[in-house]
């Protein structure tokens, strides 16, 4: 036969575990919160744009440290497209483009939030002039 004090031990087991649980999740969600991800783009990430833009612009969801932050773009045939480095101001990247023509094209960026950490991504869009 059990002890009442057995079961308040078993019982005390699971809430630590919960409350255990719960503080591992809650610190994961603010490591990966912390982190400069891509939250927009201009053109958007997979778009088809009708008409060449002069520039790319990504919003990254941290502030970015401007002198480890780059990007690159790229055409179909992976020649750069993009005219030299580009400007950052807060968690806004902006990528001048030399003169485009109709065709698909990849943007490369790794950045460095201000709070140390680093990420990196690619995406696509197209621009299809009539």
């Amino acid at each position: 036969m059990r002890h009442p004090q057995d079961r308040r031990s078993a019982t005390d087991v699971r809430r630590i575990r919960v409350i255990g649980s719960t503080v591992a999740l809650a610190l994961v969600a603010s490591v990966a919160g912390a982190h400069a991800f891509l939250d927009q783009a201009e053109p958007r990430v997979g778009n088809t744009v009708r008409a060449a833009p002069r520039e790319v612009t990504l919003q990254f969801t941290q502030d970015l440290e401007p002198a480890f932050s780059s990007a690159t773009i790229t055409d179909a045939s992976g020649q750069r497209v993009d005219a030299g480095k580009p400007s950052i101001s807060g968690n806004v990247m902006r990528l001048p483009l030399r003169p485009i023509g109709a065709g698909s094209y990849r943007v490369m960026w790794r950045v460095l939030s201000v709070d140390t950490h680093t990420t990196e991504g690619t995406f696509t869009f197209r621009v299809d002039m009539p």
